[in-house]
């Protein structure tokens, strides 16, 4: 089983194989004009970690228009009529205009099912845990999305 293991490491280490976000290019997206519309936490999040730039330049784009909705719906009850599961949807349509011309247009989707709690407290919690981590899976791949 050793002899396994140090051979995978040895073939990984060998043929130049790196994880996917290892040296992320940080650079920063300028653009004339940044419009949010829609759930403000969640593309403040964006913004911030893409460093999203409003500047005035030739050089940059014209406009980036982030609009995000947050949806939390019941997915099953009991017989009582007892919410048992919700899923979360967190969706993110990003628009990149030049000069009224659409360069880049497209819609990140990413949800989560779970089931309820008792207390209503650790369900907030746990609700915004979750709107956190579809969040980040929602930025990752607008980074890819933005750097191809």
């Amino acid at each position: 089983m050793r002899n396994i293991f140090i051979i995978i490491l040895f073939l990984l280490n060998s043929c130049g194989y790196q994880p996917i976000y290892v040296g992320k290019n940080t650079k920063n997206f300028s653009f004339n004009e940044i419009v949010f519309e829609g759930n403000n936490k969640i593309n403040e999040k964006i913004a911030n970690v893409l460093n999203f730039e409003e500047k005035n330049s030739e050089n940059n784009y014209e406009k980036i228009i982030l609009n995000s909705e947050k949806t939390i719906i019941e997915t099953s009850k009991d017989s009582k009529g007892q919410i048992l599961s919700y899923k979360t949807t967190i969706k993110v349509s990003l628009r990149i205009e030049n000069r009224e011309k659409k360069i880049k247009d497209k819609v990140f989707t990413d949800y989560f099912s779970y089931n309820t709690r008792d207390n209503k407290f650790e369900l907030v919690e746990y609700q915004n845990q979750v709107e956190n981590n579809l969040t980040k899976t929602i930025i990752e791949e607008i980074f890819l999305y933005l750097n191809i």
